[in-house]
C-alpha cells in the first residue's frame, strides 16, 4: 500500500469526531490491513489518505502473532507525570527516526466497532503508540513534538538522502 508522505496536508489536519458507520469501519478495515502489510506498530486514518477519527494498533507487539485493534474517535484521557524519550518513526517519512518523550502511561477513550464508549489504558512503548497515533488523529505529526531546530535538521538530512537516491 503506497502511504502518504510528508509533508502532505492530511497530515496536519485534524479529524472530526464521527459516528461509527459503514464508512468508518471500512476505513478501519483499510488501516488494519495497511497495518499488517507494513507490520507498522500502529496507523492513523492520515497515513492513508483520510482525515478519519480512527487508529489502529498491534495490542500485541512482543508476542509472536501480532493482534491489530481498531479505535474509533480515541483521546487521550489521562497521562503519567512521568515521561521518557524513546525512537518514533512514521510510514508517512520513511527512514527517519528521532527520540521524543512521551509519557509512560496513557488511559485511552475510544468507541469499539459497535460504536460502544470504552477507556483502556496503555503502558511502555504500548502507550507511546497510542498517544503517537492519536496526535495524528489530531493533526500533529510526530515532527511537531520537537525543537525547530531539531526539526529542521532531520528534515533537511531527509531531503538530502531522497535526492541522492
Amino acid at each position: 500500500m503506497a502511504f502518504v508522505t510528508y509533508p502532505h496536508p492530511v497530515l496536519a489536519q485534524k479529524a472530526e469526531a464521527a459516528r461509527v458507520d459503514a464508512t468508518l469501519l471500512a476505513i478501519g478495515e483499510r488501516l488494519r490491513a495497511a497495518a499488517i502489510d507494513a507490520r507498522a506498530y500502529g496507523l492513523a486514518g492520515a497515513h492513508i489518505g483520510e482525515a478519519a477519527p480512527a487508529i489502529v494498533l498491534n495490542v500485541a507487539p512482543d508476542a509472536p502473532k501480532a493482534d491489530y485493534r481498531l479505535f474509533f474517535n480515541p483521546r487521550v484521557s489521562a497521562v503519567a507525570d512521568e515521561v521518557e524519550s524513546g525512537t518514533e518513526g512514521s510510514v508517512s517519512l520513511p527512514g527517519v527516526e528521532v527520540a521524543v518523550e512521551r509519557p509512560i502511561w496513557a488511559e485511552i477513550a475510544y468507541e469499539d466497532a459497535d460504536g460502544a464508549g470504552r477507556t483502556e489504558r496503555f503502558e511502555g512503548f504500548l502507550a507511546r503508540c497510542a498517544l503517537h497515533e492519536i496526535d495524528q488523529v489530531d493533526g500533529v505529526f510526530f515532527l511537531d513534538r520537537l525543537s525547530r531546530l531539531k526539526r529542521d535538521m532531520v528534515l533537511k538530512k531527509f531531503l538530502k538522502r531522497q535526492r541522492l537516491g
